[in-house]
């Protein structure tokens, strides 16, 4: 099982960050950046040398070794971390946790961004190499990068574990790939490999700061995919995700940026394309095809990090509910979510239409990353401050040297603003408007539906007192509800508008606890609303968050002793309660967001098809809430 879970994160996990090496030395040195870093033997040393020290650090320390080890019941990534902020946080810290949640919002938002850039950039970048094989064949690029990347998203309803086993091997093949060419590359110039001392990477930033600098921005490129990394340790496991990365992606990228250096040092001229000139001509189509392949798979890597992240995001009330589908029995966070995969297919296709080639992409890229890890990082820090008992002199030394270092990439990426890093500083904008509207905005709804509802004890109160408000009529009413202190909107108007109730009413909420599952024996509480005669009972359901939320199957768990008679559940009818929104006058939020919230709630997945409902027995009773 562990074998087969390494072979599945490094055909889903590691694409991103195992396909950097195909473009970061050959951004850093560009000539058309408007921040060039001159090619010179020095200037080679300083930049490969701070390449390796970045990975190791940023990847190795800080994402490896220390933020996987705290996981919300497995899950990672950056929401992962505000759930255990406000599990963790307590209340004397309330400010320090409200802006810390809101930051990372800003980061998942970021990561959004990324999950947008990378399938552009990295399946891009792979087919370019077509230039250096045909330079005829420049025209292609575009359209054919445009078909590779349709056909990734048509084939994400298979789910991450069918993808896993057959990119799994397709990505060994490609680690040993660049890890053999890299350690060609060496042979001719092992001198390079002084560079895995850090005095070449401090002496480059602190000699010649003015150009070190600016070369961080592209530098970052080599550790874009560290928060994939983490966002889909839900669906293969922090010791699959380590064993991987320490036993064959860090050597193999290593390999690979260390020979590409050693192949410049030799010639200069080879900075156009270090890592396709590491291979002799008649080799470098099938390394191109190999390495579009590998592209294809570093875009997974962000793609099932974006449906974990929009999972927590809707379970922590940031964004509606979404229809999700688990796709492995076996790793509890392999899911597919439709809407997100959708969006993201739109939106990758116009990045690449839009900017045309990885170059262009490149500015825009570096900021989503930095960002994102930034954000982790100080989050990280914080819980485990809260969390373990770690001195904290030994803490601040921690974050000290590992903020340094982010911030040191994000300020060099901020120079790039103007020259593509607006954009996924708009994305994350977009997104982190729409996610804090949606949670403002729901908890008004919620405010004003309690109002509307009522006390659900004071409601039953008054049927038992007055029975003459209602006709009981044969059968069972199933009411789907958010839980027991207040009385379903279904149920009140049945019993003031129709002036009738069921002779059996069972009031139905779910509770998702954090645990992927629930056995059936601790599935079902139920409580008889303080009267045990009168056929009216609240049920409550708990799901695992890998448990499938199919409440008829869950009611044929009751026992029926506890539901005040037999409720023939076959026949059972199954109400809703279905909220229109309008915007009010109230002075709730402004005008712009009303509109924004009201948009965004028709993205909602069918509270019936999501919770597994008979659609011939099921009856939606609608009321309308101003906001």
């Amino acid at each position: 099982m562990s074998l087969g879970l390494a072979v599945g994160a490094l055909g889903v996990v590691f694409g991103d960050i195992g396909t950097s090496p195909i473009y970061t030395l050959q951004t850093v040195f560009n000539p058309h950046d408007p921040h060039p870093v001159p090619v010179s033997s020095a200037n080679v040393y300083g930049v490969v040398s701070l390449v390796f020290w970045s990975v190791t650090i940023i990847v190795t320390v800080t994402y490896v070794l220390l933020a996987m080890r705290v996981d919300n019941d497995g899950e990672g990534g950056i929401l992962a971390l505000i759930t255990l902020l406000r599990r963790w946080g307590g209340d004397s810290k309330g400010r320090m946790a409200v802006f810390l949640a809101g930051l990372g919002i800003f980061g998942a938002a970021l990561f959004f961004g990324d999950s947008m850039i990378t399938p552009a950039i990295s399946v891009l970048s792979a087919v370019e190499g077509l230039k250096l094989v045909e330079p005829s064949l420049g025209e292609l690029v575009v359209p054919i990068t445009a078909v590779i990347i349709v056909a990734l998203f048509l084939v994400q309803r298979r789910g991450t574990a069918t993808v896993g086993r057959i990119f799994g091997p397709v990505m060994i093949l490609w680690f040993v790939t660049i890890g053999v060419c890299g350690v060609a590359g060496i042979a001719k110039h092992p001198a390079i490999l002084k560079a895995l001392s850090p005095t070449y990477a401090i002496g480059f930033l602190a000699g010649h700061f003015g150009i070190a600098f600016f070369s961080l921005a592209a530098i970052v490129l080599s550790v874009t995919g560290a928060e994939a990394l983490y966002a889909d340790m839900g669906h293969f496991g922090r010791r699959s995700i380590t064993r991987a990365w320490l036993w064959l992606v860090f050597p193999a990228c290593v390999l690979s940026y260390f020979g590409q250096g050693a192949l410049v040092l030799a010639d200069p001229s080879n900075v156009a394309g270090p890592f396709f000139l590491l291979v002799p001509e008649w080799a470098r189509l099938p390394l191109v095809l190999l390495a579009t392949a590998a592209t294809v798979i570093a875009s997974q890597a962000v793609i099932t990090g974006a449906y974990s992240v929009a999972s927590q995001a809707a379970q922590l009330g940031y964004l509606p509910r979404l229809r999700v589908a688990h796709t492995s029995e076996s790793q509890i966070g392999q899911i597919y979510v439709p809407w997100i995969n959708w969006l993201l297919m739109v939106s990758v296709l116009t990045l690449v239409f839009a900017f045309r080639s990885s170059a262009a992409l490149a500015f825009a890229f570096g900021m989503a990353v930095t960002g994102t890890i930034t954000i982790t990082t100080l989050m990280f820090f914080y819980i485990a401050h809260r969390k373990w008992q770690t001195p904290t002199w030994l803490l601040a030394a921690g974050a000290a040297v590992l903020l340094t270092v982010d911030l040191l990439f994000v300020a060099a990426n901020l120079t790039k603003l103007v020259h593509g890093a607006w954009l996924p500083l708009l994305i994350a904008l977009t997104a982190f408007t729409i996610m804090t509207t949606w949670q403002h905005g729901r908890a008004i709804v919620t405010a004003e539906r309690n109002r509307r509802e009522g006390s659900l004890r004071e409601f039953i109160d008054q049927l038992r007192e007055d029975p003459s408000l209602t006709i009981t009529v044969p059968g069972t009413a199933v009411f789907l509800n958010r839980g027991k202190q207040t009385a379903p909107l279904a149920m009140r108007a049945n019993v003031e508008h129709n002036h009738v109730r069921h002779e059996h009413v069972l009031i139905m909420s779910l509770e998702t606890q954090p645990v992927p599952r629930i056995p059936p024996g601790e599935r079902i509480e139920v409580d008889d609303l303080g009267y045990a005669d009168d056929g009216i009972v609240h049920v409550t359901v708990r799901f695992g968050y890998m448990d499938t939320p199919d409440l008829p199957a869950a009611l044929r768990l009751l026992d029926p002793a506890t539901t005040e008679g037999s409720t023939h559940l076959e026949q059972a009818s199954y109400f809703l309660s279905k909220i229109e929104l309008r915007r009010g006058d109230q002075p709730t939020m402004a005008a712009w967001r009303k509109r924004l919230f009201i948009a965004t709630s028709y993205i909602t997945a069918d509270a019936a098809e999501h919770f597994g409902l008979p659609r011939e027995r099921t009856v939606i009773m609608g009321s309308h809430i101003e906001i």
